[in-house]
Parts: C-alpha cells; sequence; structure tokens
C-alpha cells in the first residue's frame, strides 16, 4: 500500500526518472476519473488498477478486450477506471500521469501499451526508456514527457485520488472490481465471472 507521507521521495523519484530538473508544472490538473461506454448504462463497472500490478496487466491483457466488445461497446456497461498505486509507486504514477498528458482520447491507449510493456520494463529495469517510448507513440515530445511526469501538481491529484480509493471506498489490492456499488472480487477475475456479475446486475 502507498505511504502518502512519502510524497517528496516520490516527487524525487519522478524527477530522476526524467532526469531532469524541476517542473514549473503543465497547466490545468485533469483530476477526473477516466471511463468508457454509455454513461446511462444500467450497469456500473469501476475497476482500481496499478499500472505496476501484474494481475491488472494480466486482466487488461487476457479479459478487458472481450469484456468491452461485449459490454463497453454495446452500451451495457459503464466502466470507470480508478487508478492506484503499487510498487514501484513511482513507475505506476509516472504511467498514469503519461496517460492524462497525453489526453483523454488517448488514455486508454497509454495504459494499454504500458501493460502490455510490464515484463519488458521489469525484464530490463529501463523503466524510463519505455515509458518515453509509449509517451512519443502518444505524440508527446520528450521535454512534454519530463514536464509531465516531474508535475507536482497532477502528482498531488493522482495522490489524493488513491488516498480517497483508500480511505473512503476501502480499497487496499489490486486490481479491485466494484459492480453497482458492490466488490465483487480482489485480484484477477475471468470474463465467465463478470459475465455473472454483470447478469446480476441488471436484474
Amino acid at each position: 500500500m502507498p505511504n502518502f507521507n512519502r510524497r517528496l521521495l516520490v516527487v524525487a523519484a519522478l524527477g530522476a526518472l526524467a532526469l531532469a530538473g524541476c517542473s514549473k508544472g503543465a497547466g490545468t490538473v485533469d483530476t477526473a476519473d477516466m471511463t468508457l461506454g454509455d454513461p446511462n448504462a444500467k450497469v456500473k463497472m469501476v475497476e482500481y488498477a496499478s499500472l505496476t500490478c501484474s494481475h491488472c496487466g494480466t486482466f487488461n491483457n487476457d479479459v478487458f478486450p472481450a469484456f468491452k466488445a461485449k459490454y463497453i461497446d454495446t452500451g451495457k456497461v459503464h466502466y470507470t477506471f480508478k487508478e492506484f498505486l503499487t510498487p514501484p509507486n513511482e513507475v505506476a504514477a509516472a504511467g498514469f500521469l503519461t496517460a492524462r498528458c497525453a489526453g483523454k482520447d488517448k488514455y486508454f491507449n497509454v495504459t494499454d501499451a504500458i501493460f502490455h510493456a510490464q515484463q519488458e520494463m521489469f525484464t530490463t529495469g529501463d523503466m524510463r526508456g519505455v515509458l518515453l517510448r509509449i509517451a512519443q507513440s502518444a505524440g508527446l515530445t520528450e521535454e512534454q514527457f519530463n514536464a509531465c511526469i516531474t508535475d507536482e501538481a497532477a502528482l498531488k491529484a493522482l495522490n489524493e485520488r488513491v488516498e480517497k480509493a483508500i480511505k473512503v471506498d476501502k480499497i487496499n489490492s489490486t486490481p479491485t472490481f466494484v459492480i453497482n456499488g458492490k466488490k465483487v472480487k480482489e485480484g484477477e477475475i475471468s470474463l465467465a465471472e463478470l459475465d455473472a456479475a454483470v447478469a446480476e446486475a441488471s436484474k
């Protein structure tokens, strides 16, 4: 679980990851949760996930595409992604900040690319290189990437979102899935389990 008293250490780590000096910030900070699908759908699904959580990566890569096609793209489920931080916290934070800097229309493309690059990042240890490559593929320059991941206002907003998830929503592990306000499962979940949960929530 992240320790928010170490926020300044995370800021310092992000600065080292960027290999850049202090940033003045990247302007207005977007604090809204990212969503997909019809907001008026009867079924609302929330996923709490971290970009450095291997189980979250497995769900994103192996289950989510089929779930999205079956329920989100068809208007049956409104999906909300809530950001969480797991070790190494600074890498998860840098990934989320990068995704937000890329813009709402590219946010899920960036997080998807990071999930798919998890193994590469942890095997090579080249966290910065992988994140920079993904940022550039989303249209950010290296300078924009450096400014993005050292934006203290954006990091503060991210920490506040995660702290709310812990203190208010009582989330302590990732991934955690909530459907229509009911916690369905903590940990990896199959499409069959989601089918059952959506069917129950659709009654």
